[in-house]
């Protein structure tokens, strides 16, 4: 499947490709265009857009990009995903940043390789998915210690 979003990803922009190739379709490829081309882009490449305003797989509900992905595609089921939904959350709501507190962590994390990598965003799903599958490592980890110490 191809998938389309906003150039000059960040926090949610780079999650969801992890989520997506993780959990959804290991094949996915994703395209960035400029905000007001995404949807355009978005019928010449057959693909499916995320974290634009309007979208089923964008913020609904008060839940960021990720999280609508999460729950649309029935991978409520994991504590450790629920968890990284989470972090994700915090890093790219800013009304949610202080919890958990991972958030700011995750989002500062984020901009930094914006800074680095710029509109480079095929780099930074690239430099970031080790990321986001140790975090996603941790929040398991985390999750065995709290069920284990219930």
């Amino acid at each position: 499947m191809n998938w389309i979003t906003r150039e000059n990803a960040k926090v949610d922009r780079v999650a969801c490709p992890w989520l997506i190739r993780k959990f959804i379709d290991s094949e996915a490829k994703f395209h960035f265009a400029p905000a007001n081309e995404v949807m355009e882009r978005a019928w010449e490449h057959w693909a499916i857009p995320f974290d634009v305003p309007d979208v089923q797989f964008g913020h609904r509900g008060g839940r960021c990009s990720f999280e609508s992905l999460v729950l649309q595609f029935g991978l409520t089921g994991s504590p450790a995903l629920r968890r990284l939904a989470q972090i994700v959350h915090a890093a790219d709501i800013a009304s949610d940043a202080d919890w958990p507190p991972e958030g700011r962590g995750l989002k500062a994390i984020a901009e930094g390789f914006a800074l680095l990598h710029g509109r480079d965003d095929q780099r930074k799903i690239a430099l970031q998915t080790p990321l986001y599958d140790a975090l996603y490592a941790w929040c398991g980890a985390q999750a065995e210690t709290e069920e284990r110490d219930r």
